[in-house]
């Protein structure tokens, strides 16, 4: 097979064409491409270097193109009719920036993207990825499996924020997140600036810090920086049912 044509950026010689078919086959809705069809995928990618607060695209913008996080992370932002800015979530290493504008009538990105630190991202253009769509059965009903998924994790959010009490909404937050279960430890590593967990979660930075410090004295869990190891999860649950 022929290896990935880039066009010319100095980010590209940073990332071999190997690590670049793993990153896209890593998206489980293209997870089945054939040689041939990841090779014209990548033929025309490219691959952009963002700095912290750099804003990748605008919500509403015409959705050229989809990208994959190769490192670093993102803040996906909506901005409401009222003009305030919400954030939906942060993205990282492998998921996927402006999927949702391929369900879109208008073919717009539905939110806007900001770089938390300095971060790559493949791009790579949106209507190649719906003609596979469009072509494998597969690819489409995987797709529409994966968009289920992300509403249901934007419901299970949006009922998060109905709590009223700052500590269930971080408990809860924490538990959605822990390692896998054989893991030697039920870690959560914080890969995003603690201010915006806090916006994510509806809460002051200062509050934030109070509850992980709460946790802490009361010896549910450890913080060693972005890395939060769960010592007592049974009590974790317990705190979203009930704060004393």
């Amino acid at each position: 097979m022929m290896e990935p044509s880039l066009p010319d950026d100095p980010a590209s010689s940073t990332f071999q064409p190997a690590q670049l078919r793993e990153l896209v086959l890593g998206v489980p809705w293209l997870a089945q491409l054939e040689a041939e069809e990841l090779e014209a995928l990548l033929k025309d990618a490219s691959i952009q270097s963002l700095d912290a607060h750099h804003w990748l695209f605008q919500q509403d913008e015409r959705a050229q193109w989809l990208y994959v996080v190769i490192n670093g992370a993102v803040r996906l932002v909506r901005t409401t009719s009222d003009n305030r800015m919400a954030t939906i979530r942060c993205v990282e290493q492998g998921d996927t920036l402006g999927e949702l504008s391929m369900v879109s009538q208008k073919g717009e990105y539905l939110y806007s993207a900001e770089a938390l630190r300095h971060t790559h991202v493949l791009q790579i253009d949106a209507a190649l990825c719906r003609e596979i769509m469009d072509r494998q059965p597969k690819c489409r009903a995987e797709f529409m499996s994966r968009l289920a998924l992300e509403l249901t994790e934007r419901l299970e959010d949006l009922a998060l924020l109905t709590q009223g009490d700052a500590m269930i909404r971080l408990a809860t937050y924490l538990l959605r997140r822990l390692s896998d279960e054989d893991a030697p430890e039920r870690v959560v590593n914080l890969t995003i600036p603690k201010y915006w967990l806090a916006a994510q979660l509806s809460m002051a930075p200062e509050t934030l810090s109070r509850l992980l410090s709460k946790l802490r004295e009361l010896e549910i869990i450890d913080v060693d920086r972005q890395r939060l190891v769960v010592r007592d999860e049974v009590r974790l649950r317990k705190l979203t049912q009930s704060v004393s």
